[in-house]
C-alpha cells in the first residue's frame, strides 16, 4: 500500500521505516527542509536504537523516502498518517491541536479518491470528528474516511513495539476504512497480535487512558516507597509481592524519581482538561499529576538531605540527565527540576548521560562530562539520575578514589544496599533502608 506519515518526529519517523519494512510504500515528509536533508544521509534527528538502520535498509530498498512537500504522496496515498506534535498547551494543559488541524487543512486539498486519513498523533476525544468536519468543509466533494490509530511505543524499544505490539487498536467510523487499516497491519497476523476495531472516539480515549493508568502505577509505587522509608520496609520487596498478581502485574512498578518524557506528562494533563471540560473530573488522575510534579522537586531536598543538609559549594557529580535510558529526550525529565535546585542550593553539578546532547542546552550551568567516571572525579557526591546500563556495573573502587566524599545517592536502585555500605559509602535509594 501506499503510505504518506506527515511529521517525522518520534512517532512518524518509527512508524514510517517499519510501514516500510512492512513492505510498503512510504513517503515521509516534514517541511524542515534540513531536517529532511539529514534523513536522506542518514542522520537521524532523534537517538533510538536500531532507528538508522532500519531507515537505511528500506531506502535502500526503495519502499521509503522523504520529502518536504506533500502533494505528491499525498494524492497517491491509500492512507495519510498524521503523526505532528500535540504539546500541552500553555497556561491550561490541554493539548494544543493546531499542528494536527494545519495538516487536515493542507491535505483537504491535494487527496485524490478514496483515502484513510490517520491521527497517529495523541489527540483528546473528538478530535477525527473536527478533522473530518474541516476535509468536509474545504472539499466537500474528498472521498475521505477518518481513523483514530495511537501509537503505544516506548521509546528506546519503539521498534519492537511496533512490530511485535500487545495490541493495535483502530477507531473507525466509516467500514471501508477497516479493509485499508487491516491490510496496512497485515504482517502482525504472522504474530497473531489482536487487532481492536472501535468507535473512533473510544479510540481516541484508549490512548489517554492507558497513558494516564501506567502514570498512576508509577506514582502508587512511588508513594509507597515514601511510606516504606517511613515504616522501614523495602519497596522493591513490596513491588514484587504485588507484581506477581497476575491482575496487577510486575510493569511500572519501579520507584524512582517521577516519571517524565513525551507523553505520560502531557497526557495526563490533557486528560483532566478534557473531562473538566466534559464535566466528568478524573479525580485520581488529577491527584496523579499533582504528586509527580511534588515528588520530582522533592528528590532534590532528598539528595541536600543526604549531603548533610548543606550543599553550598560542594561538588555534586550527576549519571545520567534523560527521563529514560536508551533515548535523548529530556521532555519533562525528573533533572530539569532537580539539577537547577541544587544549583540554587549553591552545588557545582557535573554530569554525564551517554545521549545527553539537548542536556547541553537545557541545563546550561551544568558542567558536562565526557564519561560516568569524569563525573565522578572530585564529588562530594554522586547521584544516579538515570538508569543507564553502563551505569549498573560501575567500579566502584574506582568511584570512591575519584570522589572527594563518600555519599552516593541512588534515585533508581540499581545497587544493593549491602553492597555499597561495605565500600565504605554513605549510601541512600528510593524506598529502602540505607
Amino acid at each position: 500500500m501506499r503510505v504518506a506519515m506527515i511529521g517525522t518526529g518520534y512517532v512518524g519517523l518509527v512508524s514510517g521505516a517499519c510501514f516500510a519494512d512492512f513492505g510498503h510504500e512510504v513517503t515521509c515528509i516534514d517541511k524542515d527542509a534540513g531536517k529532511i536533508a539529514r534523513l536522506e544521509d542518514n542522520i537521524m534527528p532523534i537517538y533510538e536504537p536500531g532507528l538508522d538502520t532500519l531507515v537505511a535498509n528500506n531506502v535502500k530498498a526503495g519502499r521509503l523516502k522523504f520529502a518536504t512537500g506533500p502533494a505528491e504522496a499525498v494524492a497517491a496515498a491509500d492512507a495519510v498518517f498524521i503523526a505532528v506534535g500535540t504539546p500541552s498547551r500553555r497556561g491550561d494543559g490541554h493539548a494544543d491541536l493546531s499542528y494536527v488541524y494545519a495538516v487536515a487543512e493542507e491535505i483537504a486539498h491535494l487527496v485524490q479518491g478514496f483515502t484513510v486519513v490517520v491521527t497517529k498523533s495523541t489527540v483528546p476525544v473528538g478530535t477525527g470528528d473536527e478533522i473530518e468536519a474541516i476535509i468536509a468543509k474545504l472539499r466537500p466533494d474528498a472521498d475521505v474516511a477518518v481513523v483514530s490509530n495511537p501509537e503505544f511505543l516506548r521509546e528506546g524499544a519503539a521498534i519492537n513495539d511496533f512490530k511485535r505490539p500487545d495490541r493495535v487498536v483502530v477507531g473507525i467510523e466509516d467500514e471501508r476504512a477497516r479493509a485499508v487499516m487491516t491490510e496496512l497491519y497485515r504482517p502482525l497476523n504472522l504474530n497473531e497480535t489482536p487487532i481492536l476495531f472501535t468507535g473512533r472516539r473510544t479510540s481516541e480515549l484508549i490512548k489517554y487512558a492507558a497513558n494516564a493508568f501506567l502514570a498512576m502505577k508509577i506514582t502508587f509505587i512511588n508513594e509507597m516507597a515514601d511510606l516504606c522509608e517511613a515504616v522501614g520496609a523495602d519497596v522493591q520487596q513490596v513491588a514484587r509481592g504485588i507484581g506477581l498478581d497476575n491482575r496487577i502485574g510486575s510493569k511500572f512498578l519501579h520507584a524512582g524519581p517521577g516519571y517524565g518524557g513525551s507523553c505520560f506528562p502531557k497526557d495526563t494533563l490533557a486528560l483532566v482538561r478534557t473531562a473538566v471540560t466534559a464535566g466528568s473530573p478524573v479525580r485520581l488522575i488529577e491527584t496523579t499529576v499533582e504528586v509527580n510534579s511534588a515528588r520530582k522537586k522533592a528528590m532534590a531536598a532528598k539528595i541536600v538531605a543526604a549531603m548533610g543538609g548543606d550543599v553550598a559549594g560542594k561538588t555534586i557529580g550527576v549519571l545520567g540527565l534523560t527521563f529514560k535510558p536508551n533515548t535523548d529526550d529530556m521532555r519533562d525529565a525528573p533533572s530539569l527540576d532537580i539539577v537547577p535546585a541544587l544549583i540554587a542550593a549553591g552545588a557545582k553539578v557535573q554530569a554525564y548521560d551517554p545521549q545527553g546532547h539537548e542536556a547541553k542546552t537545557m541545563l546550561a550551568d551544568v558542567d558536562m562530562k565526557d564519561g560516568a567516571y569524569e563525573a565522578c572525579e572530585g564529588a562530594d557526591a554522586l547521584v544516579i539520575l538515570t538508569e543507564w546500563d553502563q551505569f549498573r556495573a560501575l567500579d566502584l573502587d574506582r568511584v570512591k578514589e575519584l570522589m572527594k566524599g563518600v555519599a552516593l545517592i541512588d534515585l533508581r536502585n540499581v545497587y544493593r544496599p549491602a553492597e555499597l555500605k561495605g565500600r565504605g559509602f554513605e549510601y541512600t535509594s528510593i524506598g529502602r533502608r540505607s
